[in-house]
């Protein structure tokens, strides 16, 4: 019999989950919240281990989306870039790890947020997250691409 692959939730927010996956939440379902709160934690270079855990939530509902599982490679691929067999089918234990710990960091940055604006209303501050993250941020003095672009004479 094979063994069902299972993540982790923790169970801290499991208010804050509830909220998001609840009749006026941004999300259908508890994966897709942690999705989410996984690129928010990565994006704002928030990875935060936890213990406890909620109710597991199967692999296979990730997997079988479009882009779910690719994403958790991502974010571990991107948090160890010098190791190229973080990809490798006996390492999805470890990924899983990292997308649960971005995961919880996200949700603290969501929950940061909430508690921040005094607002109830997730869906505009989930969409406030996405257009923050979609907005280009101006370019550093060690920008190498500016610096690719200035060399060309553009």
């Amino acid at each position: 019999m094979a063994v069902e692959i299972r993540f982790r939730r923790p169970a801290e927010h499991e208010q804050l989950l509830s909220r998001l996956t609840g009749k006026d939440g941004p999300f259908r379902a508890n994966y897709e919240a942690l999705l989410f709160s996984a690129a928010l934690g990565r994006r704002k270079e928030r990875r935060v281990p936890f213990e406890k855990s909620g109710e597991m939530i199967r692999y296979a509902l990730v997997e079988n989306r479009d882009y779910g599982d690719v994403l958790i490679d991502l974010i571990a691929a991107a948090e160890v870039p010098e190791d190229a067999k973080i990809l490798a089918d006996d390492r999805l234990a470890e990924r899983l790890r990292i997308f649960e710990e971005y995961a919880n960091g996200g949700l603290h940055c969501l929950q940061a947020e909430i508690n921040t604006r005094g607002s109830r209303d997730l869906v505009a501050i989930v969409s406030s997250l996405v257009l923050d993250a979609l907005t280009p941020t101006a370019p550093t003095d060690d920008d190498p691409v500016k610096d690719m672009l200035d060399a060309l004479e553009w």
